[in-house]
């Protein structure tokens, strides 16, 4: 029976070989998975023999990935602002850069929150968890999708303070809101050719593009996001890096006011904005 170090070596050659960015981490997180222990004791154990099974299990992950399945699918969970938030082929894998819309929304106080195509439910969920007294409703149009939103506020333990609905955007949507935040599906058609496999095979296009130039969702938050808003209620939306300018417009056309355009960690524009008049 092989060592960790063995067969880790080996893997981390054969995603290699598969052009599978940052090979040796998915390598290390995918052997821990299948070892049963935190990827952190993982050096500690890399000299032992590994346990029956735990071989076959990692070779079959790591064939995988080798595919280019996501590793946040395979192991069933991504981290997300603090939180392990469970991942299907079902919803969109949480992104770093929408740990900053969470962190955006967090800056001023809210007691009810709206997450329009909620998906996981990582950014309604961090905010409710971050904020014990606030409540808040997720819809979805994928029936899947609040399945695991559902199962994400249980392991939160939020799960009395939310409600998830099947809804296109504001169509089964009742009540105002201090906060709508949506992380809208805003790839353009042309964009879609150019994304990388472990997404454009393994995401639900749903989640990733509304086809077109990508902008037709924020054509419908940015019309009918006052009547779910309470008086001085904020809108505030993750797009596109290029998407800026066009979104802060459609804002200001729906009334919005205050419309800020809001850069990422990279400097790329990242969230826009604004706030009911």
């Amino acid at each position: 029976m092989n060592t960790g170090s063995v067969v880790l070596g080996e893997a981390v050659k054969l995603l290699r070989a598969a052009d599978v960015p940052d090979a040796a981490g998915d390598a290390r997180t995918l052997l821990a998975h299948a070892m049963g222990i935190d990827r952190g004791r993982l050096t500690l154990v890399l000299p032992e023999r590994l346990e029956e099974g735990v071989e076959e299990r990692f070779v079959d992950l790591i064939e995988k990935r080798c595919i280019r399945q996501p590793v946040s699918h395979l192991i069933g969970r991504r981290a997300f602002y603090g939180h392990d938030f469970r991942v299907t082929p079902q919803v969109l894998d949480p992104r770093p850069e929408t740990e900053e819309l969470v962190a955006l929304v967090l800056t001023n106080p809210f007691e009810t929150v709206l997450d329009l195509g909620v998906g996981s439910g990582c950014i309604l969920l961090s905010l409710l968890a971050a904020r014990n007294q606030a409540t808040g409703v997720g819809g979805d149009l994928s029936a899947e999708a609040l399945d695991v939103a559902a199962h994400n506020a249980t392991q939160l333990e939020v799960e009395d303070r939310v409600s998830f609905v099947r809804s296109d955007w504001f169509s089964n949507i009742a009540g105002r809101f201090d906060v709508i935040v949506s992380n809208p599906p805003y790839i353009s058609d042309t964009e879609m050719a150019e994304l990388s496999p472990d997404v454009f095979q393994w995401e639900p296009h749903l989640a990733l593009t509304p086809g077109g130039d990508g902008l037709s969702p924020y054509r419908i938050l940015s019309e009918r996001a006052s009547e779910y808003l309470r008086p001085n209620g904020r809108l505030i939306v993750e797009i596109g890096h290029l998407q800026g300018p066009d979104v802060a417009a459609m804002f200001e056309a729906g009334g919005l006011k205050s419309v800020e355009i809001v850069k990422d960690l990279s400097s790329k524009n990242r969230i826009v904005s604004g706030i009911n008049g």
